[in-house]
């Protein structure tokens, strides 16, 4: 074998073990942080709204320093009277979403925070709508208002290499467009987390995602709440006095 070729050929053997040991760090990085992480819940004395959260490891804040500084932590903190229950958990799919949603307690608001384990997983598009559908309508059922926040490219974050990351990319963007559709025919409220690489804030900064590169820290936390506050008119929703 010429020395060239035989070069070549050992350079992409390291290269391939090297990306296999990163992504196995930080898949690992990652589930010890889902370990320490735990959704928060409040429970103030006479709460003024009722608000229900579900969704995957985004809505339980894994990634964030502590409960406090993840988006329903921000959320406890603007909204001192508001009462929290937040049923999300690690690793859940929309289809996890349906036993979340699963009793008849009436809310204000239902928050979704799901769909970046739909993107990963590779679960195929025509499920993902379909559950998608179903989540909706079981959330409009729930509450009077409803916000669905799936979150961003998950094609840009740093877990994710060139060529894996341009297919997440584009499965995030399947994702996107979905909800898009389905909140404006179920007339629900819609928050766009999506960037493409040029224009995202956690490409930019990359001090906005934890260390397992997947996902948000607490900066990154507070982008996503300054994004869900600015697009969603919850000050409104959120801040008058319930009739219930």
């Amino acid at each position: 074998m010429e020395p060239v070729l035989r070069f070549l050929l050992w350079s992409i053997v390291a290269i391939s073990l090297f990306l296999g040991a990163r992504t196995a760090w930080l898949l690992q990085k990652s589930v010890e942080l889902a370990r320490q992480s735990e959704p928060l819940q409040s429970s103030p004395g006479q709460p003024s709204k009722r608000l229900l959260i579900v969704g995957d490891s985004t809505a339980v804040g894994t990634g964030a320093s502590n409960p406090r500084v993840s988006v329903a932590g921000l959320l406890a903190q603007t909204f001192p009277q508001l009462l929290i229950d937040n049923r999300s958990q690690d690793g859940a799919t929309f289809a996890d979403l349906l036993s979340q949603l699963g009793d008849d307690e009436h809310f204000d608001v239902v928050l979704v925070m799901a769909g970046g384990n739909d993107v990963i997983r590779l679960r195929t598009m025509a499920a993902l709508q379909s559950d998608i559908e179903r989540v909706t309508q079981r959330a409009r059922q729930r509450a009077d208002s409803v916000v669905l926040m799936p979150a961003g490219n998950v094609g840009n974050a740093p877990v994710f290499l060139a060529p894996v990351s341009w297919f997440m990319t584009w499965r995030s963007r399947r994702l996107h467009s979905f909800m898009r559709e389905v909140s404006n025919r179920k007339s629900v409220l819609y928050v766009n987390l999506f960037h493409e690489s040029a224009d995202d804030p956690f490409v930019l900064q990359p001090q906005l995602n934890a260390d397992d590169g997947l996902h948000p820290s607490d900066a990154g936390y507070r982008v996503w709440f300054g994004e869900l506050m600015a697009q969603a008119p919850l000050r409104e929703l959120l801040s008058t006095p319930s009739n219930r």
